[in-house]
C-alpha cells in the first residue's frame, strides 16, 4: 500500500505563475494540485472546500491578502492544512506577518523546481522547519524584540531550551534525538511542551517567538 498523494492548492493572482507550479508539482509522484485561487478570499474558500494538505499562498493579493487568508484559514478549520507563503522579496515584512501569522515557512518565487518540490515535502512532513537560516533573518530584519522576556522563557526546562535551539537549527526529531542521545517520543514530547509554553502553533511560530523574547540570539 503507498502513501497518499500530497494534496496542493496554489493561490496566486498570477496565472503564469500558477501554471508553472502546477506543471513542476504535477511532473512529481506524490505530489497532486487540487485546486487553485486568484485572491485570498477565493483561497479560503477553495481550501475549506477540498481540504488539501499544503497551500502555496502569494503573500500579496487583491481582496484578501496572503496574509488575512492565512489567517482565516488557520481560524476556522480544526484540521488546517500547513500554508508556505510564496513571494518575491526574501526580507519583505509582508512574509513575516505572515509567519507570525501562522504560516509554516515562506518560498521565494525565483526557486527552482527541485527547490520548491523539497520545500513542499518538507512542510507537508512538518518536522523541521523550512529555511532555518532565512527565518533567523527574517525575525532580525523585523522582529518586535524589547522590554522584558515574556514569562514563558522561564517556564522552560532545560531540555525544552535545548529543543528549542535545535528546532531553530532545522533538526527533525529524529535528529534532535540522536544529537540528545534520548528516544524520538521523548523529543516529541518536549517539542509538544515548546509549543504549549510559547503558545505556538508550530515550530516556525515558537521560533519566531523566540528571537522576538531575545532567547535566541542572531549571530554578530
Amino acid at each position: 500500500m503507498t502513501d497518499s498523494p500530497i494534496r496542493i492548492v496554489l493561490a496566486d493572482d498570477e496565472r503564469m505563475v500558477r501554471t508553472a507550479l502546477r506543471a513542476i508539482l504535477t511532473a512529481e509522484p506524490g505530489l497532486e494540485v487540487v485546486g487553485e485561487a486568484t485572491t485570498g478570499a477565493e483561497a479560503v474558500s477553495v481550501v475549506r472546500e477540498v481540504r488539501p494538505d499544503v497551500v502555496l499562498m502569494d503573500v500579496r493579493m487583491p481582496q484578501t491578502d496572503g496574509i488575512r487568508a492565512t489567517e482565516q484559514i488557520l481560524a476556522t478549520m480544526a484540521d488546517p492544512p500547513r500554508i508556505v507563503v510564496v513571494t518575491t522579496f526574501e526580507n519583505d515584512a509582508y512574509v513575516y506577518d505572515a509567519l507570525r501569522a501562522g504560516a509554516a515557512g515562506f518560498l521565494l518565487k525565483r526557486a527552482d523546481a527541485d527547490e520548491l518540490v523539497q520545500a513542499v515535502r518538507l512542510i507537508a512532513r512538518s518536522d523541521t522547519l523550512l529555511f532555518p537560516a532565512a527565518v533567523r533573518a527574517l525575525a532580525v530584519e523585523h522582529g518586535r524584540a524589547g522590554g522584558p522576556p515574556p514569562a514563558w522563557v522561564a517556564r522552560l526546562t532545560g531540555r525544552e531550551s535545548e529543543v528549542l535551539r535545535l528546532m531553530a537549527g532545522g533538526l527533525t526529531n529524529m535528529e534532535m534525538a540522536r544529537r540528545m542521545e534520548v528516544g524520538a517520543a521523548t523529543v516529541k514530547s518536549h517539542v509538544a511542551a515548546v509549543l504549549a509554553k510559547t503558545g505556538a502553533r508550530d515550530r516556525t511560530q515558537a521560533v519566531i517567538a523566540a528571537y522576538e523574547a531575545g532567547f535566541l540570539k542572531s549571530p554578530a
